[in-house]
Formats: structure tokens, sequence, C-alpha cells
């Protein structure tokens, strides 16, 4: 097992084509400290798109962006940092225009956004959002899981 308290920090350019670079990234890591198969696949979902939602909102009008990504490792637990210096937005108010999705809605007439806030809560144990100068996005997924936590907090600094 992974000592705990490994810290692996990378910082990208907010561009799509550097998202798989994480998500190569993600796999090791959680790979070597045991998950399996379906959790490394919540976490590169999850990670994936609060990078994107830092590409698509923060840096809207700033090719120059960049992201921070940052992976703490602990016996019995991961943590994911994504943060940006872009445009911060309020994550309650994001969700409160999204959804609720009716199941028999089609597709391609739903609403475009928010939806990516729902998949890092719905696949992540933990969720904590930090925004006032950027977004920070603070995610945790425990190894065994049963440290569920039914609702993300809201920080603002």
């Amino acid at each position: 097992m992974v000592e705990a308290f490994d810290n692996i920090e990378m910082k990208i350019p907010a561009k799509p084509e550097y998202i798989g670079v994480i998500r190569l990234t993600l796999s090791g890591i959680a790979s070597r400290m045991g998950f399996g198969y379906e959790m490394i696949e919540d976490l590169k979902i999850a990670t994936s798109e609060a990078i994107t939602n830092a590409i698509q909102h923060a840096y809207k009008e700033d090719a120059a962006g960049e992201i921070f990504v940052g992976f703490t490792v602990f016996p019995n637990r991961l943590d994911v940092v994504v943060a940006d210096q872009g445009r911060s937005f309020d994550v309650e108010k994001t969700k409160s225009e999204t959804g609720p999705y009716d199941e028999n809605e089609k597709v391609e007439f739903m609403r475009e956004g928010g939806l990516g806030l729902y998949l890092i809560e719905s696949l992540m144990d933990e969720v904590r959002f930090h925004y006032k100068k950027g977004v920070t996005v603070l995610m945790t997924k425990y190894l065994e899981g049963e440290q569920v936590e039914t609702d993300a907090r809201i920080v603002s600094t």
C-alpha cells in the first residue's frame, strides 16, 4: 500500500487535449492504491467533469489559462483537487437552474450545463467547492465506499 499523505501535483493548460493525461495519471494512482475498475472509472469521470467545467467556464476568453490538479493519497481514500483561477460561478445557483430531469425527456431537449456537477456529486463520496477567485473542487473517494456523504458542502472563501 502507498504511504499516507503522498501528494502528486500537476498543472495543465486549460485545453481538452490534456484531460487524457490526468485520466491516465489518476488511473495509475488509484490502481496502485487498490481501487477496483468501477471505482477507478468513477474517479476518472468525476475528475474529467471538473476539469471540463474549468475549461468551459473559467477560461472562455483566456486561452492561456491553467488548471491545477492534485492527488493526495491516504491509506483509506484518495482526495482529488481541481482548481482554476478563472471566473467564479455560484454553485448553488447552477444546481438550482438544472434538474430535476424528466426521465421521459429526450436527450436533445435537455438543458445544457449542470450535468457535470450532478455526475461529480453522484460518483464521489465527498465533494466540496471553494469559490471566490476561481473555483476549487475537492473530491474524495474512499477505498471501501462506506463514508458516503449525502450532500456536497459549499464553502465560499
